[in-house]
């Protein structure tokens, strides 16, 4: 039963692959992570990247431009819509004091600041209103979202080049237990991102 599951996931991934929506569609995928969704894109990464190495880079380069493109449009919502719709702004992006604490952390140390949460699976939605609101400069915010993100991205990719096959191994030997955890993992995730 688990190889089937395990077979049909495959499948399900080639036909992905082979679409030729696949790119495109992980772009918006990987907007939406960065903007809307706090659900951390790498759960459709590492399968992704696992059934097809050799697109593993191309993979990590869509995912990373979808994420600094959305970091942009956040970003610009800080600076023009923050006096407008800024409670409805905090409200979307999570807790006020969290909020408020990153803004400052902005002010004081922020290149530092965006390159940690970047890295991080801390949603970056709060980075990027604060980073617009407090007037940190683009280009600055721009770089240090693209060297966080592509820590996180190109890494996943080295990771899956050096472990592929062991990985994958270790998938179909404990995939139920790994399943759970990572469901464990997200429920977590979700809790302190909303409480």
């Amino acid at each position: 039963m688990f190889q089937s599951r395990l077979l049909s996931a495959r499948t399900w991934l080639n036909r992905l692959d082979r679409s030729p929506y696949a790119l495109p569609l992980l772009f918006i995928l990987s907007m939406a992570e960065t903007l809307i969704v706090p659900i951390p894109i790498e759960t459709i990464l590492i399968p992704w990247m696992l059934s097809q190495p050799r697109r593993r880079w191309t993979i990590a380069s869509v995912a990373l431009a979808g994420n600094i493109t959305a970091a942009a449009v956040g970003y610009w919502l800080g600076v023009l819509a923050w006096g407008q719709w800024g409670d409805t702004l905090l409200e979307w992006a999570g807790n006020p004091q969290a909020f408020e604490t990153f803004a400052t952390q902005v002010r004081q140390n922020g290149f530092t600041a965006i390159l940690a949460v970047g890295i991080t699976p801390t949603p970056l939605q709060i980075a990027m209103l604060a980073a617009g609101v407090v007037g940190y400069p683009f280009l600055l915010f721009l770089l240090a979202v693209t060297l966080s993100r592509a820590v996180r991205y190109f890494g996943l990719a080295l990771l899956v080049h050096f472990a592929g096959d062991a990985a994958l191994g270790l998938w179909k030997q404990y995939s139920k237990q790994i399943g759970v955890l990572l469901l464990l993992v997200a429920a977590v995730w979700l809790w302190f991102a909303f409480r």
